[in-house]
């Protein structure tokens, strides 16, 4: 019986992740599971990758200067003190460095010494924050790392036309990025340069003007009702407390959200009072003079127009706003409204009911669009267009109850649009990883131009933009000339806007979907090993058993050092919270006292599953599959495993172990040696062959153990164009 072929491209508009139906019912061109890869212009391709902000490590962190060494290379002085206390409380994982040499903190006590990956020495005391440093660079910034979780990447608005600086938060301090990230420390007063809150409460920003219409002022909240110096302001130079007064005696000592609208600043879902805490209207909207919200009756609601209050008719509590066009739409936790401008300049707002059902949960969650805004609730992602809320997640209706809601699970939901590929991103904790972390684990992708989905494996507390001063060179050590970028696209040129994300250790880096591995934004706080059996101290790590990591630039005393530019697997039962156990197989016992310097990188693995294949079905017939073709973007030296399953059996049939001939399944990406033409394509047609018949047949993609530890493997990109199934109807179905 002759051969019938199906050609199954592009994948457009029908493919991506799809768990609204059975496997057999999906699309031809949709997918069972699509996790670390995604469809992006009509080809699947492996996940996002990133990299450092300036091919260092230790400028991608958040740091604070916090003295010079002496001509001699030492140093005596201390972390940043409130009341002779360290601001950020000391904890292993911390570190300090010079130049390059980087002292970390393995231990507490009044004084111990840092591991150091130089010749130089160390004592941190964490009751008093002192430090001292003996032997390093002479003349040479000493800087610290707190180690904190990144909770803001806020785009400030500058006065430079096209630049718009990025200023990042942790929990305590602000920073922004020369050539490495400074903290930003003139305070008009006390205590106004550092925060406090928690590892859920991130920081809101909005540019606006000041005394002076040319003024660009940050405004700042991360609404803790408790923070003693109430919100924040910036002027591009000195911080100050920001706590209008309402009526003389009570103050605006918190809000949620502050954003400017119709020349007024506006502040939502407040706490007010006399003094903190105060009381917290959860449904309020509590609006400026039109100007300088800054004068000091800007918000005297006392004097007519100057400032006032405008309740919501709900007992819902506002959770985030966003603009659409010229309006703006104010999202509760169960509904959404619209802060309607009537024009009256006694009472200039009013509120309009949109929807009575949807609401958004997460406040930064919203992503702005030209006629909606998306964002995530409670029962779905919704998308608002000014006149109506709608779900936009119907191809994976269930994903959203997937959140972890202890822990400020919905809090910590954090969304952001990537201009150049055309994506959403969110980045959320899932419920169903066995992580014990609170940390997001999971990110949700989203193509908008062909509302196709998708996961990711990462760990990334927030998002924002950011605009380098220079651009990808030849000599990067992070990028190669091999590497499967376009260098002549915009998205890598200086100033143009990319997406910045932080971690839980204070890491920052580049989200970029032309680079094909994750960068190291996870410390080595310390090693230990017994007999083969390696165990990592990484606070925070968020990792979970199974997964795969590569570790780098570690340093030490004896030949811990083998372990660099290796990729080895977790080992079940092992994973802490700030520990990670893997075994060592080189051959050579280890040994040695670790100094210092390593870096971990998480090590992604494709998984993907097409629908469930029966081209006869209509016919009332089983499926003989005997080949499919692959249309592959060729690699230097990529690989991955194309298992197949019939008959809705979850058995591989790969591994079937009946002993029939099946091939190795492996679809090599690159190059074949025996096909010199081959070398100079672009693109491969890859064959593999099959034994397949049942009443349907499922293909998976995902990368073997082999391939996960091949370094070679982790830096090739995956992208598949087309399948071609070759197949003849068999048996009546049964």
């Amino acid at each position: 019986m002759a051969t019938d072929r199906f050609l199954i491209a592009p994948f457009d508009k029908e493919s991506g992740l799809q768990t609204n139906y059975k496997p057999w019912l999906l699309p031809d061109t949709a997918f069972a599971d699509l996790t670390n890869a995604y469809v992006f212009r009509g080809r699947v391709r492996k996940r996002f990758g990133s990299t450092w902000l300036l091919d260092d490590q230790l400028t991608s962190r958040l740091r604070i200067n916090i003295g010079t060494t002496d001509i001699a290379g030492n140093f005596v002085g201390s972390v940043p003190l409130t009341g002779g206390v360290p601001i950020a409380t000391p904890a292993i994982g911390q570190m300090f460095s010079v130049e390059t040499a980087v002292f970390t903190v393995n231990a507490l006590g009044a004084p111990v010494a840092l591991l150091s990956s130089s010749t130089a020495t160390g004592t941190f005391d964490s009751a008093s924050g002192a430090v001292t440093i003996t032997g390093a660079t002479p003349s040479t910034k000493v800087y610290y790392y707190p180690s904190l979780p990144v909770m803001g990447l806020a785009t400030y608005e500058s006065t430079a036309l096209n630049y718009e600086p990025c200023i990042a938060f942790d929990t305590r301090f602000a920073y922004q990025y020369t050539s490495g990230w400074e903290r930003l420390p003139a305070e008009a007063a006390p205590g106004d340069a550092f925060w406090t809150g928690g590892n859920a409460q991130f920081f809101w920003t909005s540019t606006w003007l000041g005394a002076n219409a040319a003024d660009k002022i940050l405004f700042v909240t991360n609404f803790n009702e408790d923070e003693p110096r109430s919100m924040r302001e910036f002027n591009g130079a000195t911080w100050s407390q920001f706590k209008p007064t309402v009526d003389g005696a009570e103050f605006l000592l918190c809000a949620r959200i502050i954003v400017p609208f119709k020349n007024r600043l506006i502040a939502f879902n407040t706490w007010e009072g006399v003094a903190f805490p105060g009381t917290n209207y959860q449904n309020r909207c509590r609006y400026s003079q039109i100007g300088d919200p800054g004068a000091a009756d800007a918000w005297d609601q006392t004097t007519p127009g100057k400032g006032n209050a405008i309740d919501a008719p709900t007992t819902e509590a506002i959770v985030t706003v966003e603009f659409v066009k010229d309006r703006l739409i104010v999202f509760f936790e169960r509904s959404t409204w619209e802060l309607v401008y009537v024009g009256n300049q006694a009472y200039p707002f009013a509120w309009q009911q949109i929807n009575t059902e949807l609401g958004v949960e997460s406040t930064f969650s919203v992503v702005p669009f030209d006629v909606v805004a998306i964002g995530v609730g409670n029962v779905g992602v919704h998308a608002c267009n000014g006149a109506n809320v709608s779900r936009i997640d119907d191809k994976i209706p269930t994903a959203v109850f997937d959140i972890h809601n202890e822990d400020d699970g919905a809090y910590r939901v954090y969304g952001i649009r990537d201009y150049y590929p055309e994506m959403l991103y969110w980045t959320f904790p899932d419920a169903t990883r066995s992580s014990a972390s609170p940390y997001p684990n999971q990110i949700l992708v989203f193509n908008y131009e062909t509302s196709t989905w998708s996961f990711n494996i990462d760990s990334i507390t927030c998002f924002g933009y950011y605009q380098p001063s220079s651009a990808i060179t030849w000599d990067s050590t992070i990028i190669t000339w091999s590497d499967p970028i376009s260098w002549s696209s915009g998205a890598n040129q200086a100033r143009s806007r990319q997406v910045i994300a932080g971690n839980q250790q204070g890491y920052t880096f580049l989200v970029d979907s032309n680079v094909t591995t994750n960068a190291s934004v996870l410390q080595i706080t310390d090693i230990t090993t017994a007999a083969n059996i390696v165990t990592i101290t990484c606070i925070n790590h968020n990792l979970d058993l199974g997964e795969y990591i590569y570790l780098q630039d570690i340093v030490d005393t004896g030949n811990l050092s083998l372990l660099n530019g290796k990729i080895f697997q977790l080992i079940a039962g092992t994973v802490a919270p700030s520990t990670l156990t893997f075994i060592y197989d080189g051959g050579t016992l280890l040994a040695g006292t670790y100094k210092g310097n390593g870096t971990i990188s998480r090590v992604s693995n494709i998984n993907i599953e097409t629908k469930e294949y029966n081209f006869y079905q209509q016919q009332g017939r089983n499926a003989y599959v005997s080949k499919v073709d692959f249309l592959l973007d060729k690699t230097d030296s990529g690989a991955i495993m194309v298992d197949y399953f019939v008959s809705t059996s979850g058995d591989s049939m790969i591994n079937s172990g009946t002993g029939t001939l099946l091939g190795t399944s492996v679809l090599d990406t690159s190059a074949y040696i025996d096909v010199p033409f081959e070398a100079n394509t672009s693109r491969v047609w890859h064959p593999l062959y099959f034994q397949a018949d049942g009443e349907c047949v499922q293909l998976q993609f995902y990368l073997s153990d082999d391939q996960m530890r091949s370094t070679a493997i982790r830096k090739s990109d995956f992208q598949l164009n087309a399948m071609c199934w070759y197949a003849t109807p068999s048996s009546r179905l049964q």
